[in-house]
């Protein structure tokens, strides 16, 4: 007989724990930096961007193109409405080029994706852009190791309990895997599953809060080949 708290489910975030893509925005924000370079130095383009980022979360959600809309809204203000055409072309060629970059996979996921594939609802549970997330998903050829995909505006308590109650046995019997603490470890904990951090040498400042070390579901492993012992681990002590 089960128990009630048996893992059964496993979700995984994309960006950042399965493939690369902070990266490309670090690059990117350095590029636009440079466009502007006449009108102030690299910091303080770069927090005026996350300033319009931060602003225009609630409106234009997360994603490349939210992203290059913040680019040119920061370009417009700190030109004082000057920024010539040719910038703000350069703006959009670039945001282009982010939603058309090669998936770079992290080191680990495949193998063990495809070996937990076996024993576990896998479902990927991750934020953005939907033809953006689609494309990256399908070119990373993990998708058909997922029983599910969900593509969400953003990740809270609520959204695990609704994800792991429709794929799952409910969250108690979930885990999510990310590598930010804010979407992925936090509010899966707060839905009474497990969270397991795996850091990303790049996370985005609006992700940072402090580890739930005190959490008795919150684990951290430094990559994902450490998931499978881990799970397991856990396994066999419920």
């Amino acid at each position: 007989m089960r128990s009630s708290s048996e893992l059964t489910t496993i979700g995984f975030d994309a960006d950042d724990t399965l493939w690369q893509n902070e990266r490309f925005f670090r690059m990117t924000e350095k590029r636009f930096a440079a466009m502007l370079a006449d009108h102030g130095e690299g910091e303080q383009i770069s927090a005026r961007l996350l300033e319009a980022e931060r602003r225009n979360l609630a409106i234009y959600g997360f994603g490349i193109k939210g992203f290059t809309l913040s680019m040119i809204e920061t370009a417009i203000e700190v030109t004082d409405g000057r920024v010539p055409a040719s910038v703000i072309s350069e703006i959009l060629d670039a945001g282009r080029e982010m939603l058309g970059h090669p998936i770079e996979p992290l080191p680990h996921a495949r193998e063990t994706v495809e070996k937990l594939a076996g024993t576990f609802r896998l479902v990927l549970i991750t934020k953005g852009d939907l033809f953006d997330q689609e494309r990256k998903l399908a070119g990373s050829g993990l998708g058909e190791l997922f029983e599910a995909v969900e593509i969400v505006s953003d990740k809270t308590a609520a959204t695990y309990a609704r994800l792991f109650d429709r794929h799952g046995d409910g969250p108690a019997r979930s885990m999510m895997v990310g590598n930010s603490l804010k979407s992925d470890v936090v509010p899966a904990i707060e839905a009474g599953g497990w969270g397991v951090h795996v850091p990303h040498e790049l996370t985005w400042v609006l992700e940072h809060v402090e580890a739930p070390v005190a959490e008795p579901r919150f684990r951290q492993i430094s990559d994902l080949s450490q998931l499978p012992a881990l799970v397991e681990s856990i396994r066999n002590r419920v």
